[in-house]
């Protein structure tokens, strides 16, 4: 009769206790910490969309794109996430006759006019 070879236990390490993680949101910058809104590098693509936005005609999604070389859904992700989220500027769209005209206003927040 012959025995089969059996297949050696693997060896199972202790893991170490997980501590608790950190908390998904970046620190706040050093800068802002006294309420002064962050600033962007002149020279950038952001600070070229921020000046575009603060002009008072404003500027349509597609002049950002032409002048960033981004695509639609990256212009509407920066509009969203970098100008109204980390920046925290009251931006504005407003429909008119060649499209839709986004704008920085320096008034206070106004829910029914804000940019998606």
């Amino acid at each position: 009769m012959t025995r089969t070879k059996s297949k050696p236990k693997a060896i199972t390490r202790a893991r170490p206790k997980t501590t608790k993680r950190k908390s998904s949101k970046r620190p706040v910058p050093v800068g802002t910490a006294s309420g002064a809104p962050p600033r962007t590098r002149a020279g950038t693509k952001n600070a070229q969309v921020v000046a575009m936005l603060r002009d008072r005609a404003g500027t349509t999604i597609a002049a950002i794109m032409t002048a960033t070389g981004w695509q639609q859904h990256s212009v509407r992700g920066f509009l969203a996430g970098v100008i109204r989220k980390k920046l925290g500027l009251n931006l504005v769209s407003e429909p008119r006759e060649g499209g839709r005209v986004y704008r920085i206003v320096d008034a206070p927040m106004d829910r029914v006019k804000q940019a998606a």
